[in-house]
């Protein structure tokens, strides 16, 4: 009873607070529609986790495991269409239909847990290392050359040069890049931990589980490995589409 306590308040708290938030900042500060997309499968995929662990019924573990699959499908859209012509998005969207609809149709056949996770793995690293590679290569270079555009720009003085003025896009550029780095570095840290104190739950689970039965309520819940999972890799997922929406 703890435990699916646990897992339905780390459900409902990563899908209700932190997903509305962000489509609000979304909807004031305009980002890219995809985005928001994403955050609406995101919230999405909080639901189905609410719904599995309230209910443990098979058809709510598909729709909590496979709204993952389709959520990350969006932002390998996003992040694969990004300065790309429209007949490009066209096929790209066309292709992570079909991936999407296979990945779908083989789970419900096979059953088995470990296609997915492979499935869902293997598609996070792909849109990760695709999104820093771009940052380095296209992104960085933009914000090189609107530092010599702005420092081109300016009017010519004869008084001594107000260092704090012509440094500042510099620094403001270098200070976007910084932060966005940083949230690579937590999120995707935020998100391996999670997976790895899921894997130590899944192995030590009787130990675990018996620990937890003596602490009992309330610092049993500290040892709900899969809730601090749910917890985890929701924030490294949170983190991962702000910095997407960033670039």
């Amino acid at each position: 009873m703890a435990s699916m306590a646990a897992e339905i308040f780390v459900s409902s708290f990563t899908t209700r607070v932190v997903g509305s938030s962000y489509q609000y900042a979304e909807l004031v500060h305009g980002h890219d529609r995809i985005f928001l997309i994403a955050f609406l499968g995101y919230g999405w995929t909080g639901l189905g986790s609410f719904a599995f662990h309230s209910t443990l019924k098979y058809s709510m573990q598909l729709w909590d495991e496979l709204s993952m699959i389709y959520t990350t499908c969006f932002m390998c859209y996003a992040t694969f269409s990004w300065s790309r012509s429209s007949t490009f998005r066209i096929f790209l969207g066309i292709g992570l239909v079909i991936l999407a609809t296979f990945i779908t149709l083989y789970y419900a056949y096979l059953g088995d847990p470990a296609f997915h996770q492979n499935a869902y793995a293997l598609l996070t690293a792909t849109v990760l290392l695709r999104a820093m590679y771009q940052m380095e290569t296209r992104l960085r270079p933009a914000l090189v050359a609107e530092d010599r555009s702005f420092q081109e720009v300016s009017p010519p003085t004869t008084q001594r040069p107000n260092v704090s003025f012509t440094n500042a896009s510099k620094r403001s550029q270098v200070s976007i890049l910084r932060e966005m780095w940083t949230m690579v570095a937590v999120g995707l840290s935020i998100f391996l931990s999670g997976f790895a104190i899921w894997a130590l739950d899944i192995k030590f689970c009787q130990d675990i589980r018996k620990t937890r039965r003596e602490l009992g309520l309330p610092w049993g819940i500290l040892l709900e490995g899969h809730g601090w999972w749910h917890l985890m890799t929701g924030t490294g997922a949170y983190f991962y589409i702000v910095w997407g929406s960033s670039k």
